[in-house]
Order: structure tokens, then sequence, then C-alpha cells
């Protein structure tokens, strides 16, 4: 502003210098004619005039645009002292605003730590409750194993129970069928007329101490292989099979102890001096034995029946493929077995004939080839005959 001022100032000088120049004219016009001079003396004059208008108008309009230039240096006087004033406003708002940012500050400090705090919580509650919760559920498994242990543990009683009823039924009617059978044998004795020689007796000792040992032997080995074949059973959750295998075991088991604990006589026995009296066929060959050994191989078909049958009944409660060919049963072949009179061999022959189709009957549940009377299971007298198919030596 201060710049436009000076600028119209200089043009008034230049102005003023101009109108002494023009002054100067009438000194040169006196030579010209006096009309002449009149006219220019009015144009001197009517420009003097102009002139003189024109520097008012100059002056009036400088003396506006300093009186504009003051107010307008007193108005910026104004705004600075307005200014001036205002700073510190300003510093004191800056100082507000800086510490209201201080204060959002902290409180967004405060708010991340108390929401890192409750999740710490949360996590600790959680970890707590997990925690809690495997606790729970390690007792629950742990109620459980335990329930589940003692109602095996009561299964096992149960089928001990069962197995010695079974084993005392076994004995009862293997007790009359002895009764039975020395009658017969008795009657048979009397028929008798023909002994076997000092030598033949001993040969048959022999041939039955060498049984027995190795009988012994195979029993601690089956065994092993029945407890490996139940372990596959409960696997496979058969649970009817595997309870009969529990018990087949247990059965092989005291047949173990009472071949270790048994005292045999051989010197007294009648079977080591009797002569045979009957004539059989199995696989094409021809062999011999008297009531004794005829005795055991009757028993062999009617253990196999009924073993065949449990097994059967056993595979059908668990829905399981028939194949008796698959059951340790019929595999080991033992069952009843007292390791004397006859070979193991004979024994388990014979044992697998009545077993098969005692395994039919039962998995089919039918009564084709044996019956149930007396809490036990035997083969008809009519096919015991047919398979055994005796002839009389004399």
């Amino acid at each position: 502003m201060k710049i436009n001022i000076l600028n119209r100032m200089a043009i008034a000088l230049v102005i003023s210098t101009m109108s002494l120049v023009g002054m100067s004219i009438p000194t040169n016009a006196q030579q010209q004619p006096q009309e002449e001079q009149k006219e220019q003396k009015r144009g001197q004059q009517e420009k003097q005039q102009e002139q003189k208008q024109q520097q008012e108008r100059v002056k009036r309009q400088s003396e506006q645009d300093q009186k504009q230039q003051q107010h307008r240096v007193q108005q910026e006087e104004k705004q600075d002292q307005r200014q001036q004033q205002q700073q510190p406003k300003q510093e004191q708002q800056q100082e507000r605003l800086q510490r209201k940012s201080e204060q959002d500050q902290k409180q967004q400090q405060r708010r991340v730590e108390q929401e890192q705090k409750q999740q710490l919580q949360q996590q600790e509650r959680v970890q707590r409750k997990s925690e809690e919760d495997q606790k729970q559920q390690q007792r629950r498994i742990e109620q459980q194993d335990e329930k589940q242990r003692q109602k095996q543990l009561k299964q096992q009683e149960q089928q001990q129970e069962r197995v010695q009823r079974q084993s005392e039924q076994d004995q009862k009617q293997q007790q009359r069928r002895v009764e039975q059978q020395e009658q017969q044998d008795e009657k048979q004795r009397q028929k008798q007329e023909q002994r076997l020689s000092q030598q033949q007796q001993k040969q048959l000792i022999k041939q039955q101490q060498q049984r027995v040992a190795q009988y012994r032997q195979h029993l601690e080995q089956e065994e092993r292989l029945a407890q490996q074949n139940i372990a596959e059973l409960q696997r496979q959750k058969r649970m009817a099979q595997y309870r009969f295998e529990e018990e087949y075991l247990e059965r092989l088991r005291q047949q173990r102890n009472h071949l270790r604990d048994d005292r045999f006589d051989y010197d007294r026995d009648p079977y080591f001096y009797t002569a045979p009296i009957y004539r059989y066929n199995r696989g094409g060959r021809y062999y011999q034995t008297n009531e004794y050994g005829a005795r055991i191989l009757r028993q062999a078909l009617n253990h196999g029946y009924e073993v065949g049958f449990r097994a059967g009944k056993a595979d059908r409660d668990d829905r399981w493929r028939g194949n008796y060919k698959e059951s340790y049963a019929y595999r080991d072949a033992n069952y009843g077995y007292s390791g004397y009179y006859i070979d193991r061999s004979e024994y388990n022959y014979y044992f697998r004939e009545g077993f098969r189709r005692g395994y039919e009957d039962g998995y089919n549940s039918r009564y084709r080839y044996g019956r149930f009377a007396n809490g036990n299971y035997s083969m008809l007298d009519n096919i015991v005959s047919q398979i055994l198919n005796f002839q009389n030596l004399r």
C-alpha cells in the first residue's frame, strides 16, 4: 500500500512540472499576432484552469489515498494488535489441545492396557476351564475304566462260575458214563479170555508215558496261542465268541493241572493188559483198540459236538460268517483229552468230526446230528456208530 502512495505523489510532481513548462510558452508567443495570443492566452488559461483542477483532483485523490492508507495502516495495526492479543489465546488453545491429546492418548493407553488385561484374564479363565474340563474328563474316563474293570471282573467271576458248574456237570456226567462203562467193561472182561503179554504191556506203558510228556508240552504251547486268539476276538468285538474261547481256555488249564497232578498207576490200569476187541478204519488204514480206547473215541466225538455247537452259536450271536475251520477250538481239538489210551492225533481227528457237525447245528439253531439233554450236548448214538464203525474182532 505504501508503494501506491509514492506512485501517486510522483505523478502529481510530473503534472506540476508540466504546468510550469506550459507557463513558459507565452514568452515565446509574443511574436505572434495578438488574436492568436489571446486565443493562446485563453487556451492557456483554460489549460491552467484544467491543470489547476487536475492538481486539485490529484491533491484530493492523494489526500483520500493518504487517508485510506492511514486507515488501512490503522486497521493493520489494529489487526496486528488483535493478532498479538489472540496469540496467547491460540497458544493457550494449542496447549489445551495438546493436553487434551495427551489425555486422550493416556485414556487410549489405559483402554488398551485394560483390554489386554481383560484378554489375559479371559485366557486364564479359558485355560482354567480347559484344565478343569480335562480333569473332569480324566475322572470320567477313570470312572468308566473302573466300571469296565468291575464289569469285566464280574463277568470273569460269572464265567468262572459257569465254567466251574459246567466242569462239575461234566465230571458228574463223566462219572456216570465211567460207571456205566465200568459195568460194561466188567461184562466185557468176563467175556474176554485173552490178555496181553508182559512185553506188550510194557510197550504200551512206554508209549503212554511218551504220549503224556508230549501232551504236557503241547498244552503249554496251546495256552499261549489261545491267549493270542482271544485278544484277536476282543479286537474284532466278537464278544460271544470271546466268552466261549475264554471258557475253552479255562478248561484247557484244568486239563493241564489235572495232568500235572495226576499219579497214574500203569500196573493196575486194565487198558494196558486188555487185548483189542475192535477194529476201525481211519484214512484208509485199520486200527485196533480195546473197550477203553473205544470209549475215549466216543468221548472225542461227543466233546467235539458239544464244543462245536457252542462255537457255532457264538458266531451266530455275533452275526459272524459261519466257518468252523476258523475256530481256535477246532484247530486245537484237545478239549476233553486226558492224554491216555489213544494218540492225540486220533483224538483230534474224531473231535473235529464231532465239532464240524456240532458247529453246523449250533450256527443253524437245529439238532440234526445231536441232542441237548440234562444241560449237555451230545451226538446221536447212530451218528457215533456210523462214524466209528467198530468191527468186533471176536
